[in-house]
């Protein structure tokens, strides 16, 4: 069984973000893959895991302690972290693949420590920003930025920027680029 670790906002958000996450999600589940995310029961997690657990995927929780009640009660599996660290590497050992979607800054803290590992070689996975209504497009400038002014130098042949991060403008571009990723294509 194949998990994409989906980081995003528990916060009620516009409905382009939710259509957006909502048509992932729909996606993840006719793709096979199941769902590793924060655990909470609302705004675009609740939108995310519903649609994963109506095409039939399984849904893997981690919450963290603050959170914890706010925590879905029908997943198939939640632990509780008992710090951010543990929680982000929880996310990294079950997921075969990353993707941020909207969110604040717990999300953008979470998608850029998944980057740096990568860079550091600590694994491979393919990972994700879906930019949707160019949301991420001021991140996407910054990293673009620092590859340009040598903050984002090739380390050990790994090519900088293109292979750390990929930006995907829509729900479909994102799944078509997991799935090429991990068949090896």
């Amino acid at each position: 069984m194949k998990y994409i670790a989906v980081f995003c906002s528990a916060q009620e958000v516009d409905q382009k973000y939710v259509k957006a996450a909502r048509e992932f999600a729909r996606l993840m589940a006719e793709n096979g893959y199941n769902l590793v995310w924060g655990g909470t029961n609302k705004g675009l997690m609740k939108v995310i895991a519903d649609e994963v657990q109506k095409g039939g995927g399984k849904l893997y929780g981690v919450s963290y302690g603050i959170f914890h009640h706010l925590a879905r009660r029908d997943a198939d599996e939640m632990i509780v972290a008992k710090n951010l660290g543990e929680r982000k590497a929880a996310f990294l050992e079950k997921s075969d693949a990353i993707i941020a979607l909207i969110g604040g800054v717990g999300t953008l803290d979470e998608i850029t420590e998944i980057i740096v590992q990568r860079k550091a070689h600590h694994h491979n996975k393919p990972i994700v920003i879906l930019n949707t209504d160019g949301f991420y497009e001021g991140l996407r400038t910054q990293l673009q930025k620092m590859k340009d002014e040598g903050f984002l130098a090739s380390s050990h042949g790994l090519p900088i920027l293109e292979e750390l991060v990929y930006f995907a403008d829509t729900p479909k571009e994102a799944i078509e680029y997991i799935n090429k990723k991990l068949s090896g294509h």
